[in-house]
């Protein structure tokens, strides 16, 4: 059995582990909760994912380096605002020969750095690949069938990561185009906000449609002007994770934005979720990213004003549909 390290211990990671658990790999999973740690050890189950059950053979620990001491693939999963300052933790431990495989979404948003740039500051020369696309852990952790991405410029890390992912409920594609799997991943959650807005606002089928569409575009304009192939967005770390994260009852980014749209402020909304909502987390990143870039993002700027400005959602609908007419 090969050794997979997983750094952090949410639902996502918990999936991973699960999945690969049960695949027959030597999986330890790094938690800086003791809670979630003797959760996992000791009654083999994750908190986040009330119908799953974390195969025995798949330890916790809060050692960092013993959970990646002599691991192949380290699968970096702890939400995008913990990103750097948790690589700082292991960077010292890790050795030429292990990939990095960053699972989180999002952006830093101080910096306002896409996740691999973050990789390439704090361990450079490390090979490392980005895994992305449709994939709800509550789906993962039970077997349906689910497609991923895996973008990297290493050809080995690629074929590497899907040699050990692959199964006949998980089929992982490749790309070479980290960053257009980096900004769609991080993007969709926006727009996923947005349309749980437009649910809470009890807008209908039309209107979801429409946000979504436009939502992609606007993501593709500012990929593009970041070095990303447009051709990426529409593949499965673009438009299929729009799909899945603006649809699902499962998504809590749509979940957030519905209370919004029915009238609760952001602190309930953290409060009612009890796990980080990315997309809160970046829209400001976004906001920002169009301006320094100068890229025409409407729908971002528009839930922008709803966050930090008091704009009312309803009229943040108002506005966007009474703006100028455009070609398509």
């Amino acid at each position: 059995m090969r050794k997979i390290a997983i750094v952090g211990s949410g639902s996502w990671g918990s999936a991973l582990a699960i999945y690969l658990g049960n695949k027959g790999e030597n999986v330890v999973v790094w938690s800086f909760s003791q809670e979630e740690k003797d959760l996992i050890n000791n009654e083999h189950r994750c908190m986040f994912l009330k119908d799953s059950v974390i195969p025995e053979s798949v330890i916790a620990t809060n050692n960092i380096e013993e959970a990646i001491d002599g691991a192949e693939l380290i699968l970096h999963v702890t939400p995008s605002k913990f990103v750097r300052e948790t690589i700082k933790k292991y960077k010292d431990f890790v050795k030429k020969e292990q990939i990095i495989l960053m699972c989180s979404k999002g952006f830093e948003s101080e910096t306002l750095k896409t996740l691999d740039e973050i990789i390439e500051e704090e361990l450079p020369g490390v090979r490392y690949g980005i895994l992305s696309g449709p994939s709800h852990a509550e789906e993962v952790s039970i077997g349906i069938p689910t497609a991923l991405v895996i973008a990297s410029d290493n050809e080995d890390v690629k074929k590497i990561v899907i040699d050990n992912f692959k199964s006949n409920t998980l089929r992982i594609y490749s790309s070479s185009d980290v960053k257009g799997v980096e900004l769609g991943g991080a993007l969709k959650n926006i727009i996923a906000f947005c349309a749980g807005i437009s649910v809470g606002l009890e807008l209908g089928d039309n209107t979801f449609a429409a946000l979504a569409t436009r939502g992609l575009v606007e993501i593709v304009r500012l990929g593009n002007v970041m070095g990303a192939k447009t051709e990426t967005f529409y593949g499965l770390s673009g438009l299929g994770d729009l799909i899945v994260t603006c649809s699902s009852e499962h998504s809590r980014n749509r979940k957030a934005g519905k209370m919004i749209g029915q009238g609760y402020s952001i602190e309930e909304a953290r409060k009612e979720i009890g796990m980080v909502i990315e997309s809160v987390d970046n829209i400001d990143v976004a906001y920002q990213l169009s301006k320094k870039y100068n890229v025409e993002m409407p729908i971002v700027e528009s839930v922008y004003n709803v966050l930090y400005n008091n704009l009312a959602p309803k009229e943040a609908v108002d506005m966007l549909m009474t703006r100028e007419p455009k070609e398509e």
